[in-house]
Parts: C-alpha cells; sequence; structure tokens
C-alpha cells in the first residue's frame, strides 16, 4: 500500500543523498521519487539543477557518458529525484556499458518508489532508438512519462514549437500515459510545466493505480547499451 500522499516539494531545497553504483546500494526503496534518464547528452544534470535552482547540485561533464552512478537527490523524507546514469553515447568499454544497462534494469524493474520516468532528448534530436526503447518499457510498465525536450534555447521558437508538435503526434503511436515539453537550462525555460507534472507524481497516489486499484508494475528494458 502507498504511504499518505506528502505535501508538495520545494525544489529549491534539494539536497544530494548518495550516489550508487549498482541497484543493492540505492537508499532504503519507501516514499516517493521521479527518475530523470536520457541519453547521456540530453543534458539531465544541467535539467535538475536548474529546476532545483542550484548549478552545483547535479555534477555536469562535457564529456557525455562520464557520470556511471545513480544519484539520488532528496526533497522532503519521503520524495527524491533520481539522476540514472546516460545511455547510449558514452565512449567506454561495451563490458562498462553492459553493467550500466543491467544496473539500469535492475532500477526501473524493482524500484517500488519510482512514480514517473522524466526523458530527456535534445529538441534537435529527438526520438532516437535508446529513447524508443525506454518509452516501450514504460508503456509496458504502465508507467507515466513525461519528454523533455532540451536544449530548446538552440532552435528559434517556430521551429521548435514544429518540432514539439512532431513528437506530440509520434508519441501517440506508443500509446500509454506520455507528454511532452520543450526546456532550456540555459534560459531557465519550462520549469513551470515540468513542476505541475512533478508535483502530481510525487504527491497524488491515483496515478498510479490502474482501474483495478492495483500498483502497476511492469518488465524492464533491455537493449540500451551500445
Amino acid at each position: 500500500m502507498l504511504p499518505t500522499a506528502p505535501a508538495r516539494p520545494d525544489y529549491r531545497k534539494a539536497l544530494f543523498l548518495t550516489s550508487a553504483s549498482k541497484f543493492s546500494q540505492c537508499p532504503p526503496d519507501v516514499g516517493w521519487e521521479v527518475a530523470f534518464a536520457g541519453r547521456s547528452n540530453a543534458g539531465k544534470s544541467s535539467a535538475i539543477n536548474s529546476l532545483t535552482e542550484n548549478r552545483k547540485l547535479a555534477r555536469t561533464s562535457r564529456t557525455p557518458g562520464r557520470t556511471q552512478l545513480i544519484n539520488f537527490f532528496g526533497l522532503s523524507d519521503s520524495q527524491r529525484l533520481v539522476d540514472l546514469p546516460g545511455y547510449g553515447f558514452a565512449k567506454v568499454p561495451l563490458a562498462i556499458k553492459r553493467e550500466w544497462n543491467r544496473q539500469l534494469e535492475h532500477y526501473l524493474q524493482q524500484r517500488e518508489s519510482l512514480r514517473g520516468l522524466v526523458l530527456l532528448m535534445d529538441v534537435r534530436r529527438p526520438l532516437q532508438e535508446f529513447d524508443r526503447q525506454m518509452l516501450a518499457w514504460a508503456v509496458a510498465a504502465d508507467m507515466p512519462v513525461h519528454v523533455l525536450l532540451t536544449k530548446a534555447d538552440k532552435l528559434k521558437n517556430g521551429p521548435a514549437r514544429s518540432t514539439l508538435l512532431q513528437v506530440q503526434k509520434q508519441l501517440l503511436e506508443h500509446g500509454g500515459t506520455i507528454t511532452a515539453q520543450l526546456f532550456s537550462a540555459l534560459k531557465h525555460s519550462g520549469h513551470k510545466e515540468l513542476t505541475r507534472v512533478l508535483d502530481a507524481w510525487l504527491t497524488d497516489d491515483s496515478v498510479y493505480e490502474d482501474e483495478t486499484g492495483e500498483e502497476r508494475n511492469g518488465a524492464g528494458p533491455s537493449g540500451l547499451a551500445e
């Protein structure tokens, strides 16, 4: 049974909790958390830092794929944001990529406190093969997904909006509960829309039950390592 829904979080109060290189090292699986996932160059850490107004909270790197850990950030005693290792781009040995993939699968399959997935994609290169694999898993697991089309500042407003509309249309093909928006960590734009989604996932338990009242569950993704 899910715990009593907590109050709306203040994202500016986010604090680093811990990092885990293996699923077994994750903090206790209680409360509510939302995970940020995406290709290694999609800007996950930058988005978290922009959202929390703390540019030092999540470590960023000029080398895509350098982050190999599952990083947990506390919003309250029972609410967390999670920065997952990037996939699909890092220039590391295949054996390491496979191990990242295995730990990511364990997290996505088994983490009971996971309430939603924020999937980040560069607005200039959305819906790559690995993104579609993550979406397919989420739909199979009946887990809500919110797509952030990052680096929206790299396009003019017209092309950016056109890309958003195209992505939203393609997302309909996947089914499930998937929404999308434009986001720019550099310009700090898109915060209000993102926080509305996060607030719902972190405070409203009704979005995690099916029509029979059973909690959502499902199998994890596969083949995310190149």
